[in-house]
Parts: C-alpha cells; sequence; structure tokens
C-alpha cells in the first residue's frame, strides 16, 4: 500500500469510543508517516505534490483545531502565526519557477501551502507548521533571506532547501531545525540542536569543523559539497549511540582519521571521499560493525587495507581508489574479486590499474605522518585493549546520548544539484 494512502487512511480512524488512547495511537502513527513520506521524498520515491501538501496530522476522528472565532479563521493560534511569517518572505521571493508561491493563499496552510509540512505540537495538541520543504524550488530575489522563517516557525523539525539563492546566514538562535544551502558561516550551536537530521551540504563553507560535532543528536549528518577544513573533530565518538550515516565527502579536510570514528557503533555509512586525508585506516574501524557503505576515496591514505575492516559482516560498497594503499590481504581480495572493495589508483604490487612507480615513490619520500600515531593501533571493542594503553591525551570523553530509531538515507540530501 503507498504510504500517502496508508497515512490517509490513518488520519481517518475513528476515535470517538477511545478517544484519548486513540487519540495518541492515532498521532504516533501519523508521525511516524510524515516522517517516512519525508525520507521517501528526499530519495525520490514520493512525488512531493502527492506527499507533502496533502497531509494534515491532528489526533481524534478530525484535526485537532481551536474554535475558528478565537484564532482569526486558522485551525490554530499557531497557524495565525505561521501565516503572517510565510507571507512575509512570500514578499521576497521574486522568482518562483514552480509556482509554489501562487498556492500560499487563504487560511488553509496545511492543505493549500506547497512547500509546507503540518503537525500537531504534542504538548499542546495544536496544529503547526513543522517542516518545510523547498528542494530544488530555484527561488530568488534581491533580499532573499530565510532568517525570519527559521525564527519565526517556532515548531520546526526540519526544513530542507537544496538548490535555492538564499543569503545572508544561519540565524544561531534557533532552537529546533534541519537547514541547508545557505552562505555565511555554520554557527558551532547548530551541532547542539535537539534534531535527528542536519544537512548542511553544497555550500561554500570556509571554516573547520566546530569541535562541538560530535554533541550532535543527529542519526543523520551531512556536510558535503563544502570547503571544510582542518581535521575531524576528535568529538565524533560521542555520537556512538547516534549518529547512523555521515557524510563529509568533497570537501577540503586534511590530517588523519581520529581512532573516535570507531566508537561509532551503530553506523552504517561513513563517507570521507574526495578530501585531503592522510595516515592509516586506524585499527577502530574494525570495531564498526553495522558499517554497509565506507568510501575514502581520493584521499592519502597509506599503509595496508586492514583485514579486520574487509571482515566487516555487512559491509558492501567498501571504496579505497585513488589513495596510497599499499598492501591488501586475503579477505581484502576476497572483496575485491566480488566488486565489494575497489582499490584502483594505488600502489598495490601485482594488482592492475595502479599508479606508476614514480608516482608512489614521490609520496613515500615525503609521506605525511600523524601526530597521534599510537592511537590509531587502538581497537576499543576489544578484550584486552583497555583505555590504559593509550596516553590520556589520546582519549575522548564519550558519553553519548539514547538514540531513536533509524528514519532514512542520507545521500537523498546530495540530489538532484
Amino acid at each position: 500500500m503507498p504510504v500517502t494512502l496508508l497515512c490517509k487512511q490513518i488520519h481517518h480512524l475513528d476515535s470517538t469510543n477511545f478517544q484519548v488512547e486513540m487519540g495518541n495511537i492515532r498521532s504516533f502513527l501519523l508521525f511516524i508517516c510524515i516522517t517516512l513520506i519525508h525520507l521517501f521524498a528526499i530519495n525520490g520515491e514520493v512525488a512531493p505534490e502527492e506527499t507533502f501538501q496533502t497531509i494534515t496530522v491532528g489526533g481524534g476522528g478530525a484535526p485537532l483545531t481551536e474554535p475558528l472565532l478565537a484564532t482569526g479563521g486558522f485551525q490554530s493560534d499557531r497557524l495565525a502565526q505561521a501565516y503572517k511569517v510565510i507571507q512575509a518572505f512570500k514578499k521576497k521571493v521574486t522568482y518562483d519557477p514552480k509556482n509554489y508561491t501562487k498556492t500560499w493563499v487563504g487560511k488553509n496552510i496545511c492543505r493549500d501551502y506547497k512547500g509546507f509540512i503540518c503537525d500537531v505540537v504534542p504538548d499542546l495538541n495544536k496544529t503547526t507548521v513543522a517542516g518545510v520543504n523547498f528542494n530544488n524550488n530555484n527561488f530568488n530575489g534581491p533580499n532573499l533571506t530565510v532568517s525570519e522563517l527559521l525564527i519565526g516557525l517556532k515548531d520546526l523539525a526540519f526544513f530542507h532547501a537544496n538548490s535555492n539563492n538564499f543569503t545572508g546566514i544561519i540565524p544561531s538562535d534557533i532552537s529546533k531545525l534541519r537547514f541547508n544551502t545557505f552562505l555565511g558561516g555554520v554557527p558551532p550551536q547548530a551541532f547542539l540542536l535537539q534534531l535527528d537530521l542536519l544537512f548542511i551540504n553544497n555550500n561554500n563553507f570556509k571554516q573547520t569543523l566546530p569541535k562541538y560535532l560530535g554533541f550532535t543528536p543527529a542519526l543523520y549528518l551531512t556536510l558535503a559539497n563544502n570547503k571544510f577544513v582542518g581535521g575531524i573533530p576528535r568529538s565524533i565518538g560521542r555520537a556512538a549511540n547516534t549518529l547512523r550515516e555521515v557524510l563529509f565527502l568533497n570537501n577540503k579536510l586534511n590530517g588523519c582519521l581520529p581512532y573516535e570514528i570507531g566508537l561509532l557503533k551503530k553506523s552504517t555509512v561513513f563517507d570521507v571521499g574526495f578530501n585531503n586525508l592522510t595516515g592509516p585506516i586506524p585499527h577502530s574501524f574494525q570495531c564498526l560493525k553495522k558499517m554497509e557503505l565506507l568510501n575514502l576515496a581520493h584521499n592519502k591514505f597509506y599503509n595496508e587495507v586492514p583485514e579486520a575492516v574487509c571482515s566487516l559482516p555487512g559491509l558492501y560498497n567498501f571504496t579505497a581508489s585513488y589513495n596510497y594503499f599499499t598492501q591488501v590481504g586475503p579477505q581484502c581480495r576476497k572483496l575485491i574479486k566480488n566488486g565489494v572493495l575497489n582499490v584502483k589508483m594505488n600502489c598495490i604490487s601485482g594488482l592492475p590499474n595502479q599508479r606508476s612507480q614514480a608516482d608512489c615513490a614521490k609520496f613515500f619520500s615525503n609521506r605525511p605522518t600523524c601526530r597521534r600515531e599510537k592511537s590509531l593501533h587502538y581497537v576499543p571493542c576489544t578484550r584486552g585493549n583497555s583505555a590504559n594503553e593509550l596516553e590520556s591525551s589520546d582519549l575522548e570523553s564519550t558519553t553519548p546520548a539514547p538514540a531513536p530509531a533509524p528514519l532514512g538515507r542520507s545521500y537523498g540530501a546530495l540530489t538532484p544539484h
């Protein structure tokens, strides 16, 4: 059954005889449906027009509303306030090739306004604007900032705006948000927001990654296609119980990978392709037991491709091409044979499509080194390897937060662009 049809059927559940119990169950199921619809749409599996503008979430047998007279004809005072914010933003949009703004008319925001998704504020039982999806709308205007939307729509659970022409900086006083495609800097507070998707991709951010990066409770973190510099913060290990997917690809990151990445025991995707990272693969990577897609391509990694990493049980896509690896063992060779591991353009003797001897010799004559080299041998998931084996300066305290259920795939946020 299509997810939109399922959501509509849940929406019309009759809870007359079980108003409280069924209302709560129905609201929970609708929340799950809205989340699924949103994530399917990110991956192109559901058309936005079929989903985002058709579902109005409420509790009980009908949408939860306040008396219309008390709210000026809107379903709730939250929507009355959202109307003012949306209309102010509408005036800034001078180019709208998909005619979204033409639907932003009248007081039925949840039914009529393209790009805005409604839900119920759990604590207040009031219908509100819970999400914004402007992906690939190509909005433009001489002063097209979104600060007013991000601050004025106080109940936002997600905000997607890839491939638009927004200007200005991301406001630092927002409280709940998923955002991307802005000019300016990313405030460190962004990684402290209580959210489960954080997409800051396809920009020109030129800054180091905030040291707070690992404090994010996000399940899906996308920082791809920017110009971030410096190393990956060691605090990433603090996301051990939450982070499912993280995309660092196509930036200007450098330095060695911190062993704390191996603490991401629930991660299924780790992508640092197309950067300037170097050093050996940390031994801690063998602790990534749920890893499915691992991309290290187009960097300056060297030494062997660890057999223990090639033995990860769920690994189905391991890309290590365009580096300076020198050795692969029997298990890794099996993955190469099966098309799982790609080691093209390295320095591995006896394999086809490798770098020239001169290229490899030039690299190793001035091979980069890692400051915390001892930590790269630490395997936190193996008995006998205690924290005492490392210097105190090599360790990063990791106290992650409880994780919600998985939601979706982060690569969908990167396309199309």
